[in-house]
């Protein structure tokens, strides 16, 4: 017998859906339209922090220590998902975990030298007291430092939707949708 359980709070749900859109339209929006794109880098910074916060003190499948595993238990899931065999997580799977992760710490950085370019080149944001009139190389390199980690994070969204995608086959169940709706499936005896 099977029913469902809530897995991901709404709070987890809300960040997740917040963050997809705060970060494609900052990604769309970084040259043509500075004002809107540094805004969504605020809301990608906030959200970001939120979910630091969230994974100590949230629900139970929102909590790094949920989720979080050693490398080498993602790889081995990993080598398992590739052969058709891993095991079902009701939360984030190991690889999974190691996506989250990956991705909190490359927005982070994105958001960071983000603040460093508007700073030191625009002289404008919270770090413009300290970077404005700085020399020239300070914000032409934190450029190509942001834009690493922008593109860095899009291949680690590309990984996300990829695994969510084989996972959602794999196991027969659509994690899309239990990322709208918070429910997944469990099996009883």
């Amino acid at each position: 017998m099977t029913r469902e359980i809530k897995v991901w709070d709404p709070m987890v749900r809300i960040f997740h859906w917040s963050l997809v859109a705060a970060f494609f339209f900052a990604y769309f929006t970084e040259d043509d339209f500075l004002s809107p794109h540094v805004w969504a880098g605020y809301a990608v910074g906030g959200l970001v922090l939120f979910r630091v916060l969230w994974g100590f003190i949230g629900s139970q499948h929102a909590r790094f220590s949920d989720f979080v595993r050693p490398p080498r238990e993602a790889i081995s899931y990993l080598k398992d998902e590739l052969k058709g065999r891993a095991p079902r997580y009701i939360g984030h799977n190991p690889a999974g975990g190691a996506n989250v992760i990956a991705l909190l710490v490359s927005l982070a950085f994105t958001v960071i030298t983000g603040l460093i370019v508007y700073g030191a080149g625009e002289c404008a944001g919270p770090l413009s007291s300290w970077l404005c009139n700085t020399p020239e190389w300070l914000p032409e390199a934190g450029e190509e430092i942001h834009e690493f980690f922008a593109n860095f994070t899009l291949f680690l969204v590309v990984l996300h939707v990829a695994g969510v995608i084989w996972s959602s086959l794999l196991h027969h169940e659509n994690l899309v949708a239990a990322m709208w709706h918070g429910r997944k499936r469990i099996e009883e005896e």
